[in-house]
This record gives C-alpha cells, structure tokens and sequence, in this order.
C-alpha cells in the first residue's frame, strides 16, 4: 500500500509542469495581476503626536491604511532619515547592493532599465530555501515616489506582489528625509514561515531599517 501510495506521489510531482514547480524567465506569469496596483502617488497615514515622537527618537512607526476594498487596509512603514531624497533613492535603487545590504536578500540583478521602469531579478529566503521573482518597479526621478508589480512577462515563485516607496524631505528640519514604505505579497504554494515574515511585518521593519542605515552612511552621518 506504501509503495502504491508512493508511486502515485511520485507519478504526480513528475506530471505536474516545471513552470508550476519554480521560477521562470523564459514564460510569462500565470496572470497579470491579482492585487490592486497603485496608479499614482500612494496616499499615506496621518501621524500623530505619539507617532511623531517615536520618530524622533530614530525608531520607525507602523500604521495601517484603509483601502476601501474591504480587505483591510495596508501595512505602512515610516522612518525619519537624516539624509536628503537624492541620497535616499540612490540607496534604494542599488539593487546590485541588496545582497550585501538586505538581510535574506541572496541575489538582486536588474535585467531592464528604461525611462521610468526599472525590472530586477531576486533571490530570497534562508535555512535552504530560496524563492525567485521578477519586479518592474515604476519609477521617475523627482516624483518623490516609487510604485511596482510583479514583471508578468516571467513567472515569478509569488502569485503578486505590489508596493511602494514615498520619500519626503522634512519641513523645517534641512539634511532629512521622512520615508513611507508599504509591500503586499499574495503567496503561491508552500512558503515557509521565515519568508512570510520577511514578506510582511517584519519586512517592513527591515526594509526601513536597512534604507536608513545605508542612507545615512552615504551622508556621513
């Protein structure tokens, strides 16, 4: 019974088709996208006091947004960055740089880089496990902002993505920066529990964390 069962298992994985198993560039993605992308610049949280506070003291703060979709809204990182947008956009647009800066970042290439659309290919993930997916990120210097989805012309390991990040100077205090940062990731299959937290709260911690640092650094602070 154990061997029939095993073979039937086996039979399975071998029938099932190489592009539902793991990335692939060379085919188009199973869709064209399932989350709603941005279209414009992303509103963002009103902060208060408490808020404003916190930020001051070097730390970031997590608000939620309401989406009027009935989904809940959306997780927003914010961090105060002593550097001015230019050096701040230079940190996040290193992509080359991810694996060096990016805790769980394992590769980061961009295949694409046209007028406004920058695409990049990445590596994620720990303990072994590994996950691919292919991003076209919208982007014109002196928007202050940046938008993306999945590169649907490739099939990505996630089922979509999409996100943004906001970056504005602050008023009254030259040399900073405030920086909005929010990601949604729809998960295809099996995805162990390390990566989800990579892809949710604990991303967005890090991902603010790791912008400040390496922007900061860049301004001699």
């Amino acid at each position: 019974m154990h061997r029939i069962r095993l073979g039937l298992l086996a039979a399975a994985l071998l029938s099932t088709p190489i592009a539902a198993l793991a990335a692939d560039a060379t085919i188009p993605h199973e869709h064209k996208g399932v989350l709603p992308a941005y279209t414009g610049m992303p509103s963002i949280p009103t902060l208060t006091a408490e808020d404003l506070a916190i930020l001051d003291t070097g730390k970031n703060v997590l608000k939620q947004t309401k989406d009027g979709k009935g989904s809940g809204g959306k997780g927003i990182a914010v961090q105060d960055i002593h550097a001015d947008p230019t050096t701040i956009w230079s940190r996040i647009t290193s992509y080359s740089n991810y694996p060096k800066w990016v805790k769980g970042v394992y590769e980061c290439e961009t295949y694409s880089n046209t007028a406004d659309h920058i695409k990049t290919r990445m590596v994620i993930g720990g303990m072994g496990v590994k996950k691919e997916y292919f991003i076209d990120h919208k982007y014109t210097p002196g928007s202050g902002y940046m938008t993306w989805t999945l590169d649907y012309s490739r099939n990505s390991d996630f089922d979509d993505t999409v996100g943004f990040w906001r970056v504005e100077a602050l008023p009254g205090k030259p040399g900073w920066s405030r920086v909005y940062y929010s990601v949604q990731v729809k998960l295809k299959g099996w995805v162990p529990g390390f990566i989800q937290a990579m892809l949710t709260k604990d991303g967005l911690v890090q991902a603010t964390e790791w912008v400040k640092r390496e922007s900061e650094k860049a301004a001699g602070h």
